[in-house]
């Protein structure tokens, strides 16, 4: 017996594919959905002073109201929220030993980025039933810690994304007509008009590396000004680029030779620190100027200072710094750069609107109801999420496997849960999977709340199967795809009683091997010696191979090899070992 559903967010997803793999957070265990408790039915009473005795307990702690720390500047409009329903104290001046000594009085705190959550702290706030963190980062905040003690943490991931599209517009407008240098030298008494000249937009080519909410943003007021826009981000499909009236370049090449101005919206990641590098400007038009109102670091710093010497770069916009503030950066010596201290998110509306949206959502989360912005949990029953979380980690890791074996891009999913998992709501493993397969590849921070809305928005299209039936296990979850080079799957399960994960199937082939945290997949022709090859080539520069399992259709085809290390393959091995004879393919993934 068979049920399917199709879940469907778009048309398309391409998955990027490179030589070495970079790390990603192992999901953690979401707390469990926090759900209003029925009010419990009180015995019939018949002495009339004990009924009057519990009528008074229940009317005071009716009017004992939860208690917020507002610890950190944000709107009015916030306060006054928060102020119709609960106790509220705002203490700026609090210091983090006072707070760890007052935390415990406290149900709710909202903070910035100055105030430290610290497990200590966390683990002091006897009451606390949510953080909000009134901004998208949550660096400052100990989630796993929160998770462990079941306090939800909660952030404003779009109460920014207008105002820092239109610093970058701003910034545009600014280095095309030298309005920052003109301006300057005006002040100090000069007129040199033609010291200034700038040039037009209109019909110039806008690079958007990046499309998530902000790039898309950035795109449609680019084109507003004419401008014809090229988006890389191997996570969008193709249909939503049309949709938008955006060209969608399917290498970063293809964007590098066209693109008059390139503008960078990605995440910061181990991936993307340096993505734009001296290379990347190698490749890059003469005469092309930068915009980087996204993470300092994105854009390599010193390969853009050689680029502006050399005049390959005309000119530079940067909001950004590794180091901030910046002092003695050598990207403000020069004049053809225009650079802002860290303003993307300054404006009044963006800091009135993150104040107002973390109020709502710390008045959610002590209301008992559905925290749409939280970091660490999804709203699943406590009887549901004990059969699907041990499943969870296994899902997330099928994501990011299948995304970063496929050899071109992705149109769609399908995947089966078979077994007793069927019996049950899997739509928290198909968010852990979307979770996988799309961490550390977009701009926002990916969590059981936001996986999915994140997947829609770029056209992820996922068909789920539940069968009661399964083979050879007690559970299974199989995802498949195509590639260039036809159906491609990955499947896995679970073993033991401590739900240990095992991949079942990888590329066509089945296998059985438990993923560890360093992991090769290496495609081959399957004749002799292949197998010692690998082993002798790893083994000579001091990596153990730890497990191995071997897959195959039929004797003398293909083969997969897939092995688990004590320590990561460098990239110069990887290379030595493809370009031995026989090899097809080589991916090198890290798992946290």
């Amino acid at each position: 017996m068979s049920a399917s559903k199709s879940r469907s967010a778009g048309k398309s997803v391409k998955a990027a594919k490179t030589a070495k793999k970079v790390k990603t957070a192992k999901a953690a265990k979401p707390a469990k959905a926090v759900k209003a408790k029925k009010p419990a039915k009180i015995a019939k009473v018949t002495k009339k002073a004990t009924a009057s005795k519990a009528t008074k307990k229940s009317a005071s702690a009716k009017t004992t109201k939860p208690r917020v720390l507002v610890k950190e500047k944000i709107a009015q409009s916030g306060i006054d929220l928060l102020k119709k329903e609960f106790s509220v104290d705002v203490r700026l001046d609090m210091d983090q030993a006072q707070l760890k000594k007052e935390i415990k009085n406290y149900n709710a705190i909202i903070i910035r980025s100055s105030t430290r959550m610290t497990k200590e702290i966390i683990e002091a706030a006897d009451q606390l039933k949510v953080i909000g963190r009134a901004g998208i980062g949550v660096d400052n905040v100990d989630v796993k810690a929160a998770t462990k003690k079941g306090v939800i943490v909660a952030n404003a991931p779009q109460s920014n994304i207008v105002a820092a599209a239109e610093h970058t517009i701003g910034l545009l407008l600014a280095q095309s007509r030298n309005i920052p240098q003109a301006n300057a030298s005006l002040k100090a008494g000069k007129w040199e008009r033609s010291s200034f000249g700038g040039v037009e937009l209109a019909d110039k080519v806008l690079g958007v590396i990046g499309f998530g909410r902000i790039g898309v943003l950035v795109a449609q007021r680019a084109r507003g000004l004419k401008m014809k826009v090229v988006a890389y981000d191997p996570y969008v499909s193709a249909a939503r680029f049309a949709e938008l009236g955006v060209e969608g370049a399917d290498k970063i090449d293809d964007l590098y030779k066209q693109a008059d101005f390139i503008t960078v919206h990605l995440p910061k990641s181990p991936e993307t620190l340096g993505f734009v590098d001296e290379a990347a400007f190698r490749k890059m038009k003469k005469g092309v100027r930068i915009i980087n109102c996204a993470r300092g670091g994105i854009v390599k710093e010193e390969a853009l200072v050689k680029a502006l010497k050399s005049g390959k770069v005309a000119g530079a916009a940067i909001d950004v710094f590794v180091k901030e503030p910046p002092v003695g950066n050598p990207l403000l010596d020069f004049d053809s750069v225009i650079a802002t201290p860290h303003l993307g998110a300054s404006t009044i509306e963006a800091q009135d609107r993150a104040g107002t949206i973390i109020a709502e959502q710390v008045a959610a989360a002590l209301n008992n109801q559905f925290v749409s912005n939280a970091v660490n949990i999804a709203p699943v029953s406590p009887e549901e999420m004990n059969v699907v979380s041990p499943f969870l980690p296994l899902c997330e890791q099928l994501g990011r496997l299948i995304t970063e074996i496929a050899d071109g891009p992705l149109e769609s999913f399908d995947i089966t849960y078979q077994g007793a998992l069927a019996d049950y709501n899997t739509k928290l493993l198909t968010v852990a999977f979307f979770k996988g397969a799309l961490e550390g590849r977009v701009e926002d921070t990916v969590n059981y709340v936001n996986a999915e809305g994140i997947a829609e928005e770029r056209g992820i299209q996922v068909t789920e199967s539940k069968k009661r039936q399964a083979v050879d296990f007690t559970n299974v979850i199989t995802v498949v795809s195509s590639d260039k080079r036809g159906k491609l799957t990955v499947g896995g399960t679970t073993i033991g009683p401590k739900h240990r994960p095992r991949f079942v199937k990888i590329y066509r082939h089945d296998i059985d091997i438990e993923p560890g945290q360093y992991m090769a997949f290496f495609r081959y022709d399957d004749v002799p010696g292949m197998i010692g090859r690998v082993g002798t080539l790893l083994g000579s520069r001091g990596i153990n191979i730890a497990n191995m399992n071997v897959g195959r259709k039929k004797r003398e085809g293909k083969a997969v090899m897939s092995v688990t290390l004590d320590k990561p393959i460098p990239t110069e091995v990887l290379k030595e070992i493809k370009a031995e004879p026989g090899f097809d393919d080589i991916t090198f993934i890290t798992f946290a």
